[in-house]
């Protein structure tokens, strides 16, 4: 059963990863990816001497770490309050309703996000100017985009979150929550004392899991919903949409491998760094 698996991360993780000397080369078409002669670390040079290197690094980093703790705060909240619910039906059409925006593509999302936001005849603004108050411009202010992005991102991801713990706390032993109602514990103090630290160690596994991707901007979000809007540009770019912009824009084929390579390379540092944490504090609950 793992064969199928491990051939599909073969294939389009492993193999790929031959093009990292790109970054560390002069690519044209003509001589290919291992024929383009070499250019030691221009292509690096290029990249930080650019003065985007910084700020895409800070966005990226600072746009995930919100991202990671409002999913799992608003995960965790949702799983415990799905299991708290008695009526199996409302359950059901809850964890539905909560699951069905993971199902909905970033584009179909932009859409809705401009036709509600658009500053000359979007649903918000005609609503403002119903009550005679001013319009917003969302798309050439970049404080709104501050808390607008995590908000759009929980909003996606809450509901595949949600059933991730969900089915760690379903799999708590119902005696404990028995001995516990003797006890006559509150249905709080029951959250608080078992559901929570018996669902600590997938908790834990799943923000390690996290912070594998924190250099891994959502790329397909902020590129649509952004795009190449110039204004909101230095609060909004990352890693990911440099990258392509530098792909599509130049074709520079070693200016986005380098790039690539350096979001790698930060990458793996961070994992490290947060796994040997994680195993001083306690070492069965770390990935290695």
């Amino acid at each position: 059963m793992f064969v199928p698996v491990a051939v599909y991360y073969m294939i389009f993780s492993y193999i790929p990863m031959a093009g990292i000397v790109m970054a560390f080369k002069e690519f044209n078409i003509r001589d290919g990816i291992f024929g383009s002669p070499w250019v030691g670390f221009d292509n690096f040079d290029y990249f930080f001497q650019s003065g985007k290197a910084w700020l895409v690094t800070r966005n990226t980093i600072v746009y995930n770490v919100i991202f990671l703790a409002a999913y799992t705060i608003f995960s965790i909240a949702a799983a415990v309050f799905l299991s708290e619910i008695t009526q199996k039906w409302f359950k059901k059409v809850t964890q539905t309703f909560m699951f069905l925006p993971y199902f909905i593509s970033w584009v179909t999302v932009s859409a809705f996000v401009y036709n509600f936001l658009n500053y000359e005849y979007g649903i918000v603004s005609r609503i403002l100017g119903y009550f005679h108050l001013s319009a917003i411009d969302i798309y050439s202010n970049t404080g709104y985009w501050y808390f607008l992005l995590p908000f759009l991102y929980v909003w996606k991801w809450v509901g595949y979150g949600s059933v991730l713990y969900l089915a760690a706390i379903v799999g708590i032993d119902q005696e404990v929550y028995e001995a516990a109602t003797i006890d006559g514990a509150t249905r709080f103090q029951k959250i608080t004392k078992i559901t929570l630290p018996l669902i600590k160690p997938t908790m834990v596994i799943l923000i390690l899991l996290g912070l594998g991707r924190i250099m891994r901007g959502e790329f397909d979000m902020f590129y649509q919903l952004i795009g190449n809007n110039g204004t909101l540009m230095d609060a909004t770019d990352i890693i990911d949409t440099l990258a392509f912009r530098s792909l599509m824009g130049t074709a520079d084929f070693g200016m986005a491998s380098s790039v690539g390579f350096y979001q790698s390379v930060l990458t793996l540092i961070i994992i490290l760094l947060a796994n040997w944490i994680v195993r001083r504090y306690d070492k069965d609950q770390a990935l290695f």
